[in-house]
């Protein structure tokens, strides 16, 4: 069985991310998504749990998806879910930089292969840390992101403008 392993903060969960999974569902015969609180990263707006939550519900039409949460090393989530590949999106040239060292790091580590998917062009300026921003200061971000996702927003920003 062929297991991807799409990591990510995913913090909001947006349109781009779930082309990746949509597409990458296609590719194998499990897709396990593992959201993560990057330490790189300014304070999440959700919570881990409710980032789970939010991509569960956003994926719940794709069969073959699991959802699980990153306490650890990527190398050693990949080794528990016997994944056959990671699968990291790219929106643009500057995301391939970043995303090759950390491809190599990581097939140095485990060897495991990592697989890129490029976004299609209607994704590939979505970025959570913009929703985050347009979204706090009341605007629309409802067409970039799952329909549960728009919702979770909404409550989250409601009367802070």
């Amino acid at each position: 069985m062929t297991v991807g392993l799409i990591p990510g903060s995913f913090d909001p969960f947006h349109n781009g991310h779930l082309e990746v999974v949509e597409r990458a569902a296609l590719i194998f015969d499990e897709i396990v998504v593992a959201a993560i609180r990057n330490p790189q990263k300014s304070a999440s707006l959700f919570e881990l749990e409710e980032r789970q939550e939010m991509i569960a519900d956003s994926t719940k039409h794709i069969p073959n998806v699991r959802i699980v949460a990153i306490a650890t090393l990527l190398v050693n989530v990949a080794r528990d879910v016997n994944a056959t590949a990671i699968v990291k999106g790219l929106r643009a040239v500057s995301d391939f930089e970043s995303e090759l060292q950390m491809a190599q790091m990581n097939r140095s580590l485990s060897g495991v292969e990592t697989l890129f998917i490029p976004t299609s062009s209607n994704h590939s300026f979505i970025a959570s840390r913009l929703l985050r921003e347009v979204a706090r200061y009341g605007g629309d971000v409802s067409h970039f992101v799952p329909a549960p996702v728009a919702v979770r927003l909404q409550e989250k920003f409601r009367g802070a403008q």
